[in-house]
């Protein structure tokens, strides 16, 4: 029987005789207190002056929530059976002494302390000297009481008015209403940002995470609300590292007794809930899962979510579908709560490559290696329309690795085939601007994304080299080589001048301005 449970069954015998014997105001004070704050410690200071006057009725409610040690735990109980003694309320005593676990486990292993109890509750007077020793008495017991406890409490929970701001900061985050990244200061009544003021492309090395070639990421991204860089490697596992270190996230229990979220097969991709608080994962044999981070808990799998590996993932705005695509050459929305397939979108002839929600989440666009992008329904699941970017240098139909929507522009897409040349592009196909990195051979990007506020556009190659590229001058800022061999993918942090590389050989690299 957990604690918690204990304190309730002393207060209900409590509650009985205040209820009982008349005493009404001090009954519905008891029956308010245990039903809105059953378990909340708002004060330390509250909790030791009540010990101190006796305040029972107040006190174990509050250290319902408290994970005492037994030694403590039996000297308080102890205490307030004592002092209903004194007050010679022995029936309610009684019942203390005989349907509670704290006493029960007194009663076998300190026989002889239960029996003295029991002793006193037969005697028709109490006598303090007796009871206490020399020495001592009630206020003093009282006294060292309140100096135990108070030394359990590590932390004191937010008053309930503080949860409820803080979920509805959560909500606006969540619903963009409250950007990510930023902070808000209720005694000001602001926002105060942790947003890099000026956004300044990557160009030294900020982290280094080691992977060996044998479970090096397939995928990696940083949370919405940037605090955290999570990857999925070849082996099969999930990690969730800290943003600003660079090092595995120790304060999540799971990983910091060893324990992952994992899938048998390599993890393809991964993507966030907009609160930060959900994951979903895609993995090489067909298979979805959706966890809760701060646990690691798996909340839903969808086992058959395709035929082929999955790779592509991302959770609807409200958190309640998620969409994929799959080597199958499909996409598909599934269902969180009900488990299931809802809709799928067939048109691609070869395999989709990446699958995003239009900014509104009344569309779907699709990437494919048939060359083409893909506007989809999110209701009908028809496809609205179909494009190619420009063959660069006429060389036949590049496969179309990423699609992004602008942030300048949200009707937008960045597009990147497998070419040296990225495009902004309009949802019915228009070229409306194009970077090229002039390299007419063994540059061809494998991976593009933009900064937060859209001002630059990042293309990995190839031949390893990251490309930065100005979003209004359309000029080539800045070239770095950020991995030997490999090349994989790219992340951009949501709200900071920091972006991550990583390589089929091995290390992730994050780089900073």
């Amino acid at each position: 029987m957990s604690l918690e449970i204990e304190a309730t069954d002393v207060i209900k015998i409590i509650l009985q005789f205040c209820k009982e014997n008349g005493l009404t105001d001090s009954f519905n004070a008891i029956q308010n207190e245990c039903q809105v704050s059953l378990n909340t410690v708002d004060s330390v200071d509250n909790l030791v002056a009540d010990i101190n006057n006796g305040r029972w009725d107040a006190v174990l409610p509050q250290v319902a929530q408290l994970k005492l040690p037994r030694a403590k735990l039996e000297d308080l109980y102890e205490q307030v059976v004592l002092e209903l003694f004194e007050l010679r309320e022995i029936d309610t005593a009684r019942a203390m002494l005989r349907q509670t676990q704290v006493f029960q486990r007194m009663k076998l292993d300190d026989p002889e302390r239960y029996s003295r109890l029991e002793h006193l509750a037969s005697r028709t007077y109490f006598d303090g000297r007796e009871v206490y020793g020399s020495g001592s008495s009630k206020e003093k017991r009282r006294a060292a009481i309140a100096h135990a406890l108070s030394q359990e409490v590590v932390m004191v929970p937010p008053s309930r008015m503080m949860a409820l701001i803080g979920q509805a900061l959560k909500w606006q985050q969540s619903q963009g209403l409250l950007p990510p990244g930023t902070a808000f200061d209720l005694f000001r009544g602001t926002v105060q940002s942790a947003r890099d003021e000026v956004e300044a492309f990557p160009s030294v090395p900020d982290h280094e995470i080691k992977f060996t070639t044998k479970n090096h990421p397939e995928v990696a991204r940083f949370s919405p609300d940037g605090s955290m860089l999570i990857t999925g490697s070849v082996d099969g596992f999930i990690e969730v590292w800290d943003a600003v270190t660079g090092r595995l996230k120790k304060d999540l229990t799971y990983q910091a007794e060893e324990m992952f979220m994992m899938h048998d097969e390599a993890v393809l991709c991964l993507g966030c809930s907009r609160d930060s608080e959900m994951l979903v994962s895609g993995s090489q044999d067909g298979r979805i899962k959706v966890w809760k981070i701060r646990t690691g808990q798996c909340l839903r799998r969808f086992d058959r979510a395709h035929s082929q590996g999955v790779t592509c993932v991302s959770l609807s705005k409200d958190g309640t579908q998620v969409l994929s695509g799959s080597f199958d050459g499909t996409v598909r929305v599934h269902g969180l709560k009900s488990g299931k397939m809802l809709k799928e979108m067939r048109g691609h002839t070869s395999f989709v490559n990446d699958v995003i929600w239009g900014a509104d989440g009344s569309q779907v666009i699709s990437a494919s290696s048939d060359a083409t992008v893909r506007v989809w329904d999110a209701k009908s699941c028809e496809c609205v329309q179909a494009f190619r970017p420009p063959q660069a240098g006429g060389g036949g139909d590049a496969a179309i690795n990423c699609v992004a929507l602008n942030p300048l522009n949200a009707d937008q897409l960045l597009v990147c085939s497998r070419t040296s040349t990225v495009y902004i592009m309009t949802m019915q196909g228009q070229v409306v601007k194009s970077f090229s990195s002039g390299k007419r051979e063994g540059g061809a990007f494998l991976a593009a994304v933009t900064s937060p506020r859209g001002e630059y556009i990042y293309c990995l190659g190839e031949d390893g080299i990251l490309y930065c590229f100005g979003a209004n001058s359309g000029k080539l800022e800045h070239v770095m080589n950020v991995h030997e061999k490999g090349p994989i993918g790219l992340a951009h942090h949501p709200h900071r001048n920091v972006i991550a590389s990583y390589a089929a050989e091995g290390p992730l690299r994050t780089w900073k301005a």
